[in-house]
């Protein structure tokens, strides 16, 4: 989509000021979204792509005034009503229904620490050779979809090298719609700062990002 977060190379939002010794968190309650996520994401019922397409898919007003955790729970909001496990009138009640979807899957406490070290793992066989090689000259793809995709604007219809085969791995963009099986090749594609800006481009930056096959074309 091309939502509200994708944000590469836009203007006007000031500079980025790190925070000196910035906390983990800044108050008890965002603790509390990421251990709900943890767990929500735990049940099986989405991926990560799912739940990043939601966060990307808030309105644009709502997602540039939230902080960061703001963004994660109304996303897990819109994910929990969209697979049965809330409903808008339990959220503007604040009072649970008597009937609801029960998970498959219910990620106990002394578990988190096993599971977040296992991870998601998303690499997968490759059921063809990968089109294109380290060195390969490439163009990204003009588009404008209507659904999740990984390939950011200010990289579309650019022309890059392929840095790195970095193997088969599922495809966020069917992913993120409920088809979990699709796999393509990954590539690490450098581009030169004049290619993505311009004659404004810094002659001597290079920007990489990871590219998913079916983003790409032979230059």
């Amino acid at each position: 989509m091309n939502s509200a977060h994708d944000l590469g190379g836009q203007m006007g939002f000031g500079p980025v000021v790190p925070e000196p010794n910035e906390p983990v968190f800044h108050a008890d309650w965002e603790k509390r979204v990421l251990a709900i996520n943890v767990a929500a994401g735990a049940m099986g019922a989405w991926t990560i792509d799912e739940i990043r397409h939601h966060r990307e898919s808030l309105p644009p007003a709502q997602y540039l005034s939230s902080s960061y955790y703001e963004i994660w729970l109304a996303a897990l909001d819109k994910a929990l009503v969209k697979h049965g496990f809330l409903t808008s009138a339990e959220l503007l009640s604040g009072t649970p229904a008597a009937e609801r979807r029960e998970p498959k899957r219910v990620l106990k406490g002394q578990e988190v620490p096993a599971v977040l070290r296992r991870g998601f793992p998303y690499d997968r066989e490759a059921k063809a050779p990968a089109r294109f090689a380290v060195g390969d000259a490439v163009r990204t793809l003009v588009m404008h979809p209507q659904h999740h995709t990984r390939l950011p604007r200010y990289a579309r219809g650019k022309l890059g090298t392929i840095e790195h085969v970095t193997g088969c791995h599922v495809f966020p963009d069917s992913s993120a719609e409920g088809h979990h099986d699709e796999a393509q090749w990954l590539y690490t594609v450098v581009f030169t700062g004049k290619e993505l800006w311009g004659r404004d481009g810094d002659p001597t930056s290079t920007v990489s990002i990871e590219a998913w096959e079916s983003y790409l074309e032979p230059a």
